[in-house]
């Protein structure tokens, strides 16, 4: 989806009056009502997975085309970067396709603080991929705490700032918190300092922020700024098992990221994002179908009487007061996953939204474990 049409779509559904004339949350179920058969009986709620996903335009599509199987990608590959260029609104040169979005996020860290060659900038607790993968190769990760809000601290971030700094990595909404940073100080902070390092937004979940006016980051990349940007079919479109993400960014920054990749992507996953790019309707689907499983959960929490962030995604992280680990394992017994340990919010625990049926067993799960 277009992000004006996104953006104007967003707009529609804040009316309350227009959305129940579209028949609300159940007639967008209806359409979309045939749902994956997992092999037993836990529900997986620790992943920030799409439970709706793929659609089933991109199931019937695949299907048809297993013969695709035995073609090499890069044939079909330049019609997926034509197709992402355009929704994102820049030329083809800066599109940069990966193994989903982890691997950008590692051929990122490896292409700027690789090797000792510069040290990397983050918000703690935040999303590990790209700042595990470059210690691995010696670089230096400042971990800068977020602040009472868990948000990122962004004055505390540029304090860190120096000769050294290659990479600023700003993961928005932020994965494990949920928070969405103000437009205005984001895009202030980047045009501060994007003449000193270059500055990563990692865009995974930006799918799911329901303001209609938020920008992405890829407007100040098409200003020709030092910003990457990533994004993911994982998410909103479901195809996290098939492994395809993007990088966003100035020609001669994508032209060293593609050095740096190295597992690239498969040709099922390709054909799947061409049909899942024009699949709006799957697309509205998944964003009406999260906020209703998002309302669930902040119900039952508020029930409880438990604390927790507005989220920005499509997982809400809130505190129980149990050291996590004993958490995960009582959850577990009810059969239920829940997100791993983020520390240092060791009493904290995220909960990725799932179907109404998965919101209700995690209801009546944590209820239990509770008490």
């Amino acid at each position: 989806m277009r992000n004006i049409d996104r953006r104007n779509w967003l707009k529609t559904v804040g009316l309350s009056s227009s959305f129940a004339l579209l028949g609300g949350f159940e007639a967008m179920a209806i359409t979309n009502s045939k749902q994956p058969v997992l092999n037993d009986s836990t529900t997986r709620l620790n992943a920030n997975e799409n439970p709706y996903g793929p659609s089933e335009r991109v199931r019937d599509f695949l299907s048809k085309n297993f013969d695709l199987g035995c073609r090499y990608p890069f044939r079909t590959l330049s019609s997926l970067v034509a197709m992402i260029a355009d929704k994102e609104g820049v030329p083809k040169n800066h599109i940069v396709v990966t193994g989903g979005s982890t691997e950008g996020l590692k051929a990122a860290g490896l292409t700027f603080g690789g090797f000792g060659n510069g040290e990397i900038i983050a918000a703690d607790p935040t999303f590990q991929a790209m700042l595990r993968y470059a210690e691995t190769f010696g670089t230096k990760v400042h971990r800068v705490p977020v602040n009472d809000k868990m948000d990122h601290d962004l004055e505390a971030m540029s304090l860190k700032i120096s000769s050294n700094t290659k990479l600023i990595f700003v993961c928005n909404p932020n994965n494990p918190t949920g928070t969405l940073l103000d437009k205005n100080k984001l895009t202030d902070f980047c045009k501060t300092h994007d003449d000193k390092a270059v500055i990563f937004s990692d865009e995974a979940y930006y799918d799911f922020i329901t303001e209609p006016e938020y920008p992405s980051m890829v407007e100040l990349v098409k200003q020709e700024r030092n910003i990457i940007v990533s994004k993911t079919f994982s998410k909103i479109y479901g195809l996290a098992g098939m492994r395809l993400g993007y990088l966003v960014a100035r020609p001669d920054i994508a032209t060293k990221l593609k050095a740096s990749v190295m597992a690239n992507t498969n040709t099922y996953a390709i054909e799947a994002a061409k049909i899942a790019l024009q699949d709006d309707e799957f697309y509205k689907f998944s964003i009406l179908n999260n906020m209703e499983a998002k309302k669930h959960i902040y119900n039952t929490l508020d029930a409880l009487g438990l604390e927790h962030i507005k989220s920005h995604t499509n997982f809400v992280f809130f505190k129980t007061g149990k050291p996590i680990n004993e958490m995960i394992r009582l959850m577990a017994n009810e059969d239920i996953l829940i997100g791993r340990p983020f520390p240092p919010f060791l009493e904290w625990a995220r909960i990725s939204t799932g179907s109404i049926g998965d919101m209700e067993k995690f209801s009546d799960a944590l209820r239990k474990v509770m008490g």
